[in-house]
């Protein structure tokens, strides 16, 4: 495996640190204090195919590899995880869902919209009362006709109130048994459809995360996503390569915290030396460099086999799972090498402490990676 940056990827890389620092960078705190979200920002990603990284050009998207897509996602997310996890969530959830799994009609209708930033995604999984027990969902599909009717709440939804189209998982059979699930692609402006609660989190906070509901939600059998009964098998596939995105927003946040604490530590004066050169904060900036280092290992192999098409569930949540809880212990660290500055607004690390710990609950939670995990193992 070389994970070594090619031109391509590092050319990417460079116009989303470029846009980063001049479009997002002047606004993080101010999006952070007010807990807005950005729209406009995202339809400007999208003009230069950051929007749709993933989807090949014949539907209008940049046809890049899984390398380059980590590294889009890291760039943004050392500004601004907000931003990184809505560009994440958008990428490779809706849009990934319909690019893996939709017929070619909807291929055609929705991807280039998405790709090209007009419209943003959303995905609906996770309910009220079933994160993980998705086999236990309450929301439902009931054929009618030639249409579907759907009834229920979906809650943590990136984008569940601004997003233009969502794809969500509802239960067309029995609880608790298997193939009980299908995948709609879901308009927004479809009776029935609205956007509920916007969550006020503790980070992430320019992020977009509320409910979707659907009260009596018609809509034709031609928005469903491949076959009836199909839908959880359709989402823990997606799930595989949205760990890889979560575990590349965990290294971009690690990163930003990590930059943050290492000029600080050059600058920052006691006993007329820098604080750098003494051995408890020099031996905390070694941890956290050699940490992010083998996250970042971990998540370029499970890009390299996503890229080759080969199983990565197993690789793909030991990423998700190490960077994850790598994004915590650096940002921590980071914290505690600016003191009490850490602590206030007026520097960065704070954003970082509080941003990086949704990376160890969203999609799927570190005890659910070991889960996966374990699994895998045991099951080899």
């Amino acid at each position: 495996m070389e994970f070594q940056q090619d031109e391509i990827t590092q050319q990417v890389a460079q116009v989303a640190r470029d846009f980063a620092h001049l479009h997002i960078k002047p606004h993080v705190m101010e999006w952070d204090e007010r807990q807005e979200f950005p729209a406009h920002v995202f339809r400007e990603m999208g003009k230069l195919g950051l929007m749709g990284v993933l989807v090949p050009e014949a539907y209008g998207g940049a046809g890049l590899s899984y390398f380059e897509y980590v590294a889009v996602i890291q760039e943004v997310a050392k500004v601004c995880g907000s931003l990184g996890l809505s560009l994440a969530a958008h990428n490779s959830l809706c849009t990934g869902h319909i690019l893996q799994f939709g017929n070619e009609q909807q291929k055609q209708k929705y991807l280039p919209r998405l790709a090209s930033g007009e419209w943003l995604g959303a995905w609906g999984l996770t309910e009220p009362e079933t994160g993980s027990d998705a086999g236990n969902m309450k929301t439902t599909a009931v054929k009618d006709g030639d249409h579907w009717v759907l009834n229920g709440n979906k809650n943590w939804i990136t984008h569940g109130r601004s997003g233009e189209v969502a794809v969500v998982i509802a239960r067309t059979g029995e609880p608790r048994v298997s193939g009980n699930s299908t995948a709609f692609i879901v308009e927004r402006g479809t009776t029935g459809f609205l956007g509920g609660k916007k969550e006020n989190k503790l980070g992430m906070r320019a992020s977009e995360t509320a409910e979707m509901i659907f009260d009596n939600c018609r809509i034709p059998d031609s928005q469903r996503l491949g076959e009836v009964g199909d839908g959880f098998r359709q989402a823990l596939k997606i799930l595989d390569g949205g760990r890889i995105s979560i575990a590349a927003l965990s290294i971009g946040i690690a990163k930003g915290a990590f930059e943050a604490a290492l000029q600080y530590s050059k600058e920052r004066k006691q006993f007329d030396q820098p604080i750098a050169s003494f051995q408890g904060i020099s031996f905390k900036l070694a941890d956290m460099a050699t940490e992010i280092e083998a996250a970042e290992l971990l998540t370029m192999q499970a890009a390299d086999l996503k890229n080759k098409k080969l199983p990565m569930t197993k690789e793909a949540a030991m990423a998700k799972y190490y960077a994850s809880e790598v994004a915590v212990k650096v940002s921590t660290d980071a914290v505690q090498i600016f003191g009490g500055y850490g602590y206030t607004k007026d520097f960065p690390v704070e954003k970082y402490y509080r941003d990086s710990k949704l990376c160890t609950i969203g999609e799927g939670t570190s005890e659910i990676q070991k889960t996966v995990i374990a699994r895998q193992i045991l099951n080899k």
